[in-house]
């Protein structure tokens, strides 16, 4: 019999070049677009700073995808670059979220929970389809770890989304939604950190 469905994947370095992976990249970046179309609206109609965050996060994840599959097939040096500028993305991404937070901070924000709600559980079942089918390549290189990296962040940033409509919907307040963008900031942050470390690691040996 094969391997249990249970046991951990073996790292598949020339996954990369498989069709599989490109299909799932393929399906990865147009509900992306999709999604940054549907959350970037939702987002300013609801004045939720965790819906725009969440939908620059979708538009930048959709450029990713787009890079990834520019560079499969590629030496591991050009993968590992391409890493590295992911990594730039996700960094900037995060330290822009910040300022966003801190302003709507300052100037105040009203969000509606509803919308958040509706839109925080579709992005959520889109992310957690994403991610499932790219699980088995997340211990690839450091441009395929970058793309697991990036839908497991999503995920997790949905669920506190979602976290936060309630939050919202309970206290009244804005504080919940403006607290998730920060959280949201700080795994964009992390994830950055750790594809970076992988990217120059590769690099260092390629």
């Amino acid at each position: 019999m094969g391997k249990s469905c249970c046991q951990t994947p073996e790292p598949d370095q020339n996954a990369h070049n498989n069709p599989r992976w490109r299909s799932i990249l393929w399906i990865a970046l147009i509900a992306n677009a999709a999604m940054f179309v549907v959350e970037i609206v939702a987002g300013v109609a609801a004045d939720s700073r965790a819906l725009q965050a969440d939908a620059l996060d979708f538009f930048g994840d959709a450029a990713n995808y787009a890079i990834s599959l520019g560079v499969a097939g590629l030496a591991l040096a050009w993968r590992a670059k391409a890493a590295l500028f992911k990594a730039a993305t996700m960094l900037a991404f995060g330290l822009w979220v910040i300022g966003y937070a801190l302003y709507g901070l300052v100037a105040g924000s009203n969000p509606e929970p509803q919308t958040m709600g509706v839109i925080g559980a579709l992005a959520l079942a889109v992310n957690v389809i994403v991610a499932l089918m790219l699980f088995r390549y997340r211990e690839g290189d450091a441009n395929m770890r970058s793309v697991w990296i990036c839908s497991r962040n999503d995920a997790i940033g949905n669920i506190a989304v979602l976290g936060a409509a309630l939050s919202v919907f309970g206290t009244g307040q804005a504080w919940p939604d403006l607290l998730v963008a920060s959280i949201m900031a700080g795994l964009a942050l992390w994830g950055a950190a750790e594809v970076f470390v992988q990217a120059r690691r590769e690099l260092a040996h390629g």
